[in-house]
């Protein structure tokens, strides 16, 4: 999900999931790359990544380690 807000672009990084937040790889300020995962979820005994699609730099992460989450929350949000 990508916004316009103040001359750059928002990417909204939500989960495809319910489940446990159970790592948070990076941190606000950090840059990723197309296809890195911001934070894992524990779901069925799996972990499976939330992930930016074009990359950017982390606005900010809306999570904490051992939060259980929906399918569809917002986790994090990335400028580009």
């Amino acid at each position: 999900m990508r916004e316009r807000g103040h001359g750059m672009a928002e990417e909204k990084i939500a989960t495809e999931v319910a489940g446990r937040i159970c790592a948070i790889p990076v941190e606000p300020g950090a840059k990723v790359g197309a296809g890195e995962d911001v934070v894992l979820i524990e779901a069925m005994k799996m972990e499976i990544g939330a992930s930016s699609e074009r990359g950017g730099r982390v606005k900010s992460i809306l999570v904490q380690s051992d939060e259980m989450v929906e399918e569809g929350q917002v986790v994090a949000i990335v400028e580009s």
